[in-house]
């Protein structure tokens, strides 16, 4: 996957444009990790900023944990945690063999017989039912595909080596190639690993099956136009506008880059629509809803505002890589 374009805001942007209405909303509101994210891909900000915010979410167990993915609250380091830090390291060409050793140690100590990653309950994280550090409640739950293929695949992109990594890849192929019936959240975590894994050939084989398997189940909104296409972003209490359902999904969604392995999925008109429902999603705040993170209840207020801004440079990066205008 190329990397998604970082779009300057200049002195000359329209105030009421896409990009000023977004950055208003993310210095409002963001945590300083998104804030210096933002800076790093619109306002050519460095990556020195981004570590260092970054850092202090990190464990002695080489993991992430203190809330880093908003869903998920407390201070023990979880594997959606680590796989967020891995994204935030990727996205400002950070995520080296250097800094990864440390993050595959974690994840070695926390992953299945067969290498996987398991989906923790949201309460894992809690001091009082995990204590941080401990790696023990995770490793009596299966691993999914969900919590593994992304973290292996933004591995791979880096081209990062571990021993812990030749298990998760082959627990990954065997996860992607024996889908017969999937929820889109595991659709979109085996893009992820298709879109990096070494075997070109035979990711491209996997990628176009399960694109027949995303359009047979109805998996992905080709037609946003029909009822109930666009499902409206719920409100939590006290809170600003706030989170769309996990489950339902754009063309989008599945190819954020134009050179993912996804885009074939969809034609060229599918496409562009569905980008129009991204651009339109942007709300009167300047922020975009965030996606529920799929098994974790109801987000609290403080967890939506969070996710919020995440959700928000995600969507401006998306639009970004299709060549859309953020003016």
């Amino acid at each position: 996957m190329a990397d998604i374009a970082a779009v300057p805001l200049t002195p000359t942007s329209p105030p009421h444009g896409t990009l000023a209405r977004a950055e208003r909303f993310v210095w409002l509101t963001a945590r300083v990790l998104e804030q210096r994210l933002f800076a790093h891909h619109f306002r050519d900000g460095a990556a020195g900023p981004v570590e260092t915010a970054l850092e202090a979410y990190r464990n002695a167990d080489g993991g992430y944990g203190h809330a880093l993915e908003p869903a998920l609250r407390g201070p023990a380091s979880l594997p959606a945690h680590t796989a967020r830090a891995l994204h935030v390291l990727d996205s400002v060409a950070r995520c080296d063999a250097r800094r990864a050793e440390d993050v595959c140690r974690y994840l070695t100590s926390v992953s299945t017989t067969e290498g996987a990653l398991t989906a923790i309950r949201p309460e894992a994280a809690l001091p009082a039912v995990r204590p941080a550090g401990s790696g023990d409640a995770a490793v009596r739950l299966p691993g999914a595909l969900s919590a593994t293929a992304p973290v292996v695949g933004l591995l791979h992109r880096n081209e990062v080596w571990h021993p812990w990594l030749f298990r998760a890849t082959d627990f990954c192929w065997q996860a992607v190639e024996s889908l017969d019936a999937a929820r889109p959240g595991d659709v979109v975590a085996a893009v992820l690993f298709l879109d990096h894994a070494p075997d070109r050939a035979r990711a491209e084989a996997a990628a176009e099956q399960l694109g027949h398997l995303v359009r047979r189940e109805r998996l992905v909104v080709l037609d946003p136009d029909a009822p109930g296409a666009r499902p409206a972003a719920s409100t939590a209490p006290g809170s600003v506008p706030g989170h769309t359902p996990g489950d339902c999904r754009f063309p989008h969604d599945y190819a954020r880059t134009p050179d993912s392995l996804a885009r074939a999925w969809f034609t060229d008109a599918e496409t562009e629509r569905s980008l129009d429902v991204l651009a339109a999603g942007q709300q009167a705040d300047g922020g975009w809803p965030a996606r529920r993170l799929p098994g974790a209840p109801e987000p609290a207020p403080a967890a939506l505002l969070e996710a919020r801004p995440i959700a928000t440079i995600e969507a401006l990066r998306t639009l970004a890589a299709y060549g859309r205008s953020l003016a």
